[in-house]
This record gives C-alpha cells, structure tokens and sequence, in this order.
C-alpha cells in the first residue's frame, strides 16, 4: 500500500485525500454489531454513560471492554462518545488513532489528525504526527515536506518544556539529511545553526544537553567565531535554565500523578467535576498562580517577538482547559486574557466551548451575553439566557422530585428563606429566649433518609434561578425597550420557578426607568407579587420599604396593618421595627406611644426602657445608652485597664453597672472604626430593624448572640473607645446596651485576684483587638492552614527562584469566606476581573 506524499503551506497542514475508502469493504463484520442477543455489559454501560457522562472510571471501564473484545466499532464508538464528553483528551486521542494505524486505515488516522491538531497543546499527539509524516516521506526528495511539518509542530508546542524531544529529533532529522553540493552543505549548516538557536534560548528539559551540542557544533566548524556566537547566546541561555526551574516548580502540583490500571492499557486521566474541596481549591490557586507568572514574561520577551508571547501563553490556557474542565473561572480566565491580547473570536469561540463543558455556569452564560450584546447580537443573547433557564429548570426539577415529589409549591421560613411549603417550621422562641439567629438557614428534615441540605439547596437554586431572570430582563430593557421588557418579565411571571426577587427588580425597573407613572406601575407589581409571596416577610420588607421611600404613606400604613397580622410574632418582629422606625422618626408623639403600646403587648419581655431609647436614637447614636447607662464610662475604664495592665477583674471595679445587664458579652458595636472590619457584601438578607434610615433598602437584621461557655467569651476582646456610641437599630438595641467587656487576665473558671498582669505593650496590643462577635471577615480554618503550610515548598535562601504559589485551602461552602488564595480572580496579571 502506498502512501501519497503530505504537502504543507506555511503553518497549514494539508493532508492528503483520498487514500484509503470504504471500511466496510475492509472489514465488514467488524462494524456489523457484535449482538443480537440481550444487551452486553459495553451496551449497558454505553447507555448509562449517555444519561450520566461524568463518570471516568465508567469511561475507562467503557474503553476497557472494547479493546478486549477487539471490536473495531464499539472501539471506534467508545472513544468517539468518550471524546464528545472530554474533548482533546490526548491520551485518548492518540489510542484511537493508534487503532485506526494499526489497521491500516490512514485515511480514518489523517481525518482524527485533521480534527485533533487544531486545538490541541499535547506534545505527544504532535509526536505521533511526526512520526507519521516520517512514515511516508523517507526519500532526500520528501526531506522538504518533513522539515516543514516539525517547522508546522513546533510552531505550535515549540515553547513547551516538554518538546525538547521534538527539538533534538528535529536536530537529528537535519544532520541525517545527505548532502551533495557545498551549496546544500552549507544550507544544511545554517538550518542547523537557527535550530540550535532558537532551541537553547527555551527552557526545555534537555535544554543544558542542547546547549553542549551547541558548543560543539559551533567550536567543530569555526573555533574563533564560535566564542563570539556562544557568548552573545549565554545571557538567553542562562535566562532559559533559570526559568526552567521556577516552571517545573509551578507546575509540579498541577498535573496529578497517573492513577494505577487493573489492566495493562494505562488509564485515561479524565478531569472529576468539582467539589471545591480544600485540595481542589489548591489546585485552582496553583493554576492561578501559573497563570500570572507565565504572563509576567518570565523569558523577557521583546516587542518583535510579542507573537511568541501570545502563543506560548495561549499554550497555557489550552492546557489548563482540558485539565480544568469544570472550572468555570479557568475557562474566564483564557477569555479575559485571550481578549485582552486583540483575539476577539478566539475568545468568543473560549466562552462557547466553556458553556458547553458547564451548562449551568452562571459566570460563562452571563459573560457571553455581555460580550454578544456588545457586539449588537440581540438575539444570541435571548438564546443564551433562554438555554441557561431551561438548563436549570431541569436542575430545578430533578432536585424538587428529591426533595419534595407530592407538592411543588413553595412558602417561607422564619427568615423569609424560600422553601417547600410541606418543610416544617423551624422551632424557635425568639430573641429573648433562645438567642437563636431567625435569619439563620434551619436544616429541613423530611424523612429519616431525606439529606436535610437538599430541600435548602432547591431554595437556593430558586433563588439563583431567579437571578437569571433578573439579568434577562434588565438586558431586554436596555436593549430593546420598556415594553419588550414588560413583555418578557411576563413570561416570568408565568414561570412557577420564579422567586419574588424577580418582582421586586421588576417594580424598581419600572419605578427607575419609566417617567410616566413608574410609581403606580411599580406599586402594581409589587402588589401582584404579594398575592404569590404574602408570606415572603423579606419581600412583604421590600415592599413597605418601597411605599416608604416614595413617600406613600397611607398605602405604606394600609400594607403594615394588614400583613402585621399574618405573620407569627417573632416573624413579625422585622416589620414592626420597620414601622416603628418610622412612626419615631417622621409621626406624632401620641401615635408613637400607641405604637409602643402594640408593640408592648405582642412582646411583653422587652423592657420598655428599649423602646424609649429606640424613639431617641439617630443614626447609630444612643446618647441613652452611652450616658444614661453608663456604656461610655464602662468603655473608658476597660481601656485604662487594658493599658495599665491590671488584672483586676472589670466586673469588681464596674459593679454598680453590672444590674444593667443581664449578658456580659461585649458590645460589638462599640468597636472602634479603625478596627473594625467592613460588612460582608454577600449579605442577601435584608431586615428594617437594622437600619435606621428610612429610605433604601431594607437592613439585615443583625443577629442575636448565642450565649457561649466561659471558655469561649474569655477570648473576647475589645478596641477601646469609640468617638461615639453606636448601635445598629431597634431589634440590636437591648442586647448591645446589656453586655458588659470582661477583663482580660481573668483565668478560665476564676481566680482572677492570683493572675499575673500581662505586661504593658501585651495588654496594650490586646486591648486594641475586636472582640470574637464582632468578626466577620474570612474564617481561617486551622486543618486548612496546616494542609498549607505541611504541602508547600519552600525553596532555600540562596536560589532565585520566585515564591512557591501559595496553596488555596479554605472552609468548605457554607463554611465562612474562602481563603485569601482562593478569592475571585481578578483579572490576568490583575487586570479588571469579577468578583461574587
């Protein structure tokens, strides 16, 4: 059989046609199925690994049975279907082509190098293409057409640590080519020179052994000349040597060792979708690290050479694709950078084969939508956000029929959380007895095999469900206009998966962007969404929280009156300190004192000296607590104790104050500015009772505090005085004004009068610490940091290369924020970025 010669044109490779056709004629029974009889194992497993595709073991199971019972077709089959699920997986790649060799039919082999090539970084798939173009060119005439296929190759993974293969057997190919005229020898001489060259300045694994070849070529041919040549190459060459050691230390942990095979075929390594479990989030931050390294331009690249830049790093990112398949960040990243470089399409063709490996990535869809509408193509952007709905609609479903098969509808808990309407309510007693947080998400139990976190996950999967909604119709208001807006929110409303949220950003649209009547309208919708989420006490906030800000007060008025009576009490505890805020701040006196007398009889235990205070208060300011109470003074004593050092307990010296409170935690609130961290911004829950404007955006209400053991208040400390008494509203009042600070020598369990004073500068230090309640930030895990610190290396003083990349190790979702490691990426080499 032979073969027709390949011919090349610059970079493209043009493979011949032609060659081989019809397999069947080849080997008809091979392709005929195998079984007529009951379903095979490979059969059943196929159909399995078509419902559920993430699986690899059931991948490499698949293959497995395949290539034992050397059925070409189910062989050409199971890896056709395990491609489409792991696409330019190279080990798979280059088994398939492997079988389609070994048969002979190179026509089959040319169409896979045709398709596997274009995208691929693997240097042993562009290996075996080399092989195959020495196959069939061997004469001196075809010498030409192999120089240009390695020229083709290297072009593409030439900047790959790992060519240096492909570098020395291209090396090797030119010395081996005959020569009969001094005009081809010295030809010869010069492609040599040039391969050595570019080869020596790259930091390849074998780039030292090039390096000696160098010397000896150069010094054979011409020793004086060869000085002059090898000293201006030295400076690259070191660089290139240096750089080699820092890449092998950034990408050691990115490529996970192969994993052991029951049989004698190696396994297919198949990237897991993700748990973002601490080793993974590492792992993340690791390629994170990689990534900027590799944009800092380690090797110094030039302005003329900016093109070797950008495919040594695009390199990076197409291998960090396939290795990361299921990370959507990756996936950004490429975009972000690959746009960043003037490749526009190369970077819309990223988002779509990212949307494609995560359908229901959020960050993709909604990066693509932007990107697409910025180049007017409206109706790409419709057809994005309508597959990501009805992709996690399916979600949506599969997750209910788990979680709640008999009733699909839906009603709220005590936090005004949305969750199935069947969940029972979460037992509690209140602030003033169980000092459990009513914002706090409560663990459904449905049954005694049910996961108590799934019906939670389907209320937040709503949520974000209804988030996309949101983003659909503020694109089509901008787009194309109020009424198509309207139309499309509709449709929404149509959708029983759609949240309340979705009504509340429909009515501020309407409110914000229609001249008109946008009140009216807003107040309609806001009134339509009641009639569904009435006993929603977050949407019924918003809601009262609207009428108020337009200065609606008799509508506002009507609303309270109505829903107040709904709700349980403890429920309804947001509302009426909403309200009563209001009445306060902006109604007469007597109808805040009929007020307070409502107030007092729904909730008996608060003491009415909190409600005074409350009608007295501004803007965090509580002159009555701080003066009356005497709060200012316990601050300003508990900071001379810290600085003086004493150990005498707080509690001996302020104990004409100690009747006051009923907590001795400390306030905090009374943090110092300059210690105290800013709020989280991934606060979703919004309560009036903590904030004590009355206009925008209904506060979160701030949390109780579970009463902790002696050991843990111990650890509380304290900032100092604050330049005034602040308190976070209504609801936050009375269990701000009752703790007391503990002092900071007192032992655990007593003895405070035979502890030793802390000296001066410690105490000072200590005093100016927040307390434990008062954190908010970042929860470093201990386990986590341990895993950092035991996994990282750390090189000695005296090599240059840069710092290990940092480990990403955090809690596990639901946990506290993530690590600093593992923040949001912000953009290639810092550049713009997201964040979530």
């Amino acid at each position: 059989m032979l073969k027709n010669d390949i011919s090349y044109s610059g970079d493209n490779t043009e493979l011949s046609e032609g060659v081989l056709h019809g397999l069947d004629s080849l080997n008809p029974q091979a392709l005929t199925t195998t079984s007529q009889n009951s379903p095979s194992e490979w059969h059943m497993l196929c159909s399995e690994l078509r419902e559920e595709p993430h699986n690899p073991d059931g991948w490499n199971r698949l293959v497995d049975l395949a290539e034992n019972a050397g059925d070409t077709e189910q062989i050409r089959e199971s890896y056709k279907l395990l491609l489409e699920t792991y696409p330019n997986t190279s080990s798979a790649q280059i088994a398939n082509l492997n079988h389609f060799l070994r048969l002979g039919l190179f026509q089959f082999a040319e169409d896979l190098f045709k398709k596997y090539l274009k995208a691929s970084p693997s240097v042993d798939l562009w290996k075996l293409y080399l092989s195959y173009v020495r196959r069939f060119n061997t004469t001196p005439n075809t010498c030409d057409a192999v120089i240009k296929a390695y020229e083709f190759a290297l072009n593409h993974i030439g900047q790959d640590k790992d060519s240096g293969d492909v570098w020395n057997d291209y090396i090797q190919f030119v010395k081996g080519v005959k020569t009969t005229t001094p005009w081809e020898e010295s030809q010869k001489t010069d492609t040599l020179r040039k391969v050595y060259h570019r080869a020596v300045q790259i930091p390849l694994e074998n780039v030292e052994k090039l390096w000696y070849e160098l010397e000896a070529f150069e010094i054979n041919l011409n020793k004086i000349a060869a000085t002059k040549i090898l000293s201006g190459l030295s400076a690259s060459y070191v660089r290139a040597r240096t750089v080699l050691r820092q890449l092998q230390h950034h990408q050691r942990p990115l490529f996970p060792p192969p994993a052991q095979s029951s049989s004698a075929r190696p396994l297919h390594y198949l990237p897991p979708t993700p748990t973002f479990n601490p080793a993974e989030r590492a792992l993340v931050g690791a390629w994170k690290t990689y990534f900027k390294w590799e944009e800092s331009n380690p090797l110094g690249f030039e302005d003329k050479d900016r093109s070797t830049l950008i495919s040594r790093i695009q390199g990076v990112y197409r291998k960090a694709v396939i290795c990361m398949r299921y990370y959507s960040e990756i996936w950004y990243m490429a975009f972000v950078w690959t746009n960043s470089v003037g490749k526009e399409e190369d970077a819309i063709s990223i988002l779509k084969a990212g949307m494609k490996a995560n359908p229901t990535s959020f960050l993709l869809h909604f990066a693509y939508a932007e990107q697409t509408e910025a180049r007017g193509d409206l109706n790409d952007v419709i057809m994005t956000f309508d597959k990501l709905l009805d992709r996690l609609r399916i979600d949506l479903e599969a997750l209910e029929a788990r979680v709640n098969p008999a009733n699909s509808s839906f009603s709220s808990d005590g936090s005004g959380h949305t969750v199935p309407a069947n969940t029972p309510p979460p037992t509690t007693t209140g602030l003033s007895e169980a000092r459990t947080p009513l914002n706090k998400p409560f663990l459904v139990t449905q049954s005694a095999d049910q996961k108590p976190t799934e019906a939670e996950e389907l209320a937040e999967r709503r949520i974000e469900y209804g988030l996309v909604w949101i983003m659909y119709i503020r694109f089509v208001q901008r787009a194309q206009g109020i009424k198509a807006f309207r139309q499309k929110f509709a449709k929404a409303r149509r959708d029983h998966w759609t949240p309340w949220e979705v009504y509340e950003s429909a009515a501020l649209m309407e409110y914000h962007c229609t001249k008109e009547d946008g009140v009216g309208v807003a107040a309609r919708i806001f009134q339509k969404g009641l009639e569904s989420f009435g006993d929603e006490i977050r949407f019924v906030l918003r809601y009262l929280e609207f009428l108020i800000h337009v200065n609606d007060d008799i509508n506002a008025r009507a609303l309270f009156e109505r829903v107040v009576i709904t709700f349980p009490s403890e429920r309804a505890r947001p509302l009426w300190a909403r309200w009563a805020q209001y009445e306060y701040q902006y109604g007469d006196l007597a109808a805040a004192q009929k007020l307070e007398k409502r107030i007092a009889k729904v909730y008996p235990s608060d003491p009415p000296i909190k409600r005074f205070a409350q009608r007295h208060a501004y803007l965090g300011t509580d002159a009555i607590a701080a003066r009356d109470l005497g709060l200012a003074m316990v601050i300003r004593q508990s900071t001379a104790l810290n600085l003086s050092g004493s150990s005498v307990p707080l509690q001996k010296q302020t104990g004409a104050l100690l009747p006051l409170s009923s907590h001795s935690h400390i306030p905090s609130s009374q943090l110092s500015t300059s210690s105290k961290r800013c709020l989280s911004p991934n606060y979703k829950c919004f309560e009036g009772s903590a904030q004590s404007s009355d206009s925008g955006p209904p506060a979160k209400r701030a949390r109780p505090m579970s009463s902790q053991p002696p050991r843990d208040r111990d650890r509380n400390r304290w900032a100092g005085p604050p330049s005034r008494i602040r308190f976070g509203g209504a609801a936050a009042w009375e269990r701000e004004r009752e703790r007391v600070p503990l002092p900071i020598g007192r032992e655990r369990g007593g003895g405070d009068e035979n502890s030793p004073p802390l000296p001066s500068a410690l105490s000072w230090f200590v005093g100016q610490l927040p307390s434990a309640s008062s954190f908010d930030g970042p929860i470093f895990h201990v386990d986590n940091i341990m895993m950092m610190f035991q996994n990282a290396i750390i090189p000695s003083a005296a090599s240059g290369a840069t710092p290990p990349p940092p480990p990403l190790a955090g809690p596990s979702r639901g946990a506290g924020h993530p690590l600093p490691d593992n923040s949001p990426y912000q953009g290639p080499g810092g550049r713009g970025g997201f964040g979530y």
